[in-house]
């Protein structure tokens, strides 16, 4: 998904970028290696370094047992609760398709990023 499929950059976040939503938290392990293989860890307070994974769920490490938004770069939305970020990326499609069908025209697509989201079987059990 990341090497192949997603467009984005590690080092700046820009509008049309594609979105990635890990609902199912307990995984966050998988997201943060992730982010470290494809560059987020070049330096920073909130970059994923080898170091950040070493301290994977320590307090004080930006690698917590949940991803959390401006705690981990490359995180969209904090996903705490079962649901929650399957919710946040409903919104975040919701929110391409307004902007999409407002500002872009025929020929320029300003908008046309994608929202992938990686849920369990909580995720869908809860009443979100």
């Amino acid at each position: 998904l990341w090497g192949r499929i997603m467009k984005f950059s590690p080092r700046k976040r820009w509008m049309n970028r594609d979105r990635f939503v890990l609902s199912a938290g307990h995984a966050s392990a998988l997201q943060y290696s992730m982010l470290h293989l494809t560059g987020h860890g070049l330096g920073g307070p909130y970059d994923v370094s080898m170091d950040e994974l070493k301290l994977f769920r320590q307090a004080g490490s930006s690698t917590p047992g949940h991803p959390e938004f401006r705690l981990t770069c490359g995180v969209e939305v904090t996903t705490g609760p079962l649901g929650q970020g399957f919710a946040n990326a409903v919104g975040i499609a919701i929110a391409e398709a307004h902007l999409a069908a407002r500002f872009n025209k025929d020929g320029f697509p300003i908008f046309d990023y994608n929202t992938y989201c990686l849920c369990g079987d909580g995720c869908m059990m809860e009443g979100v």
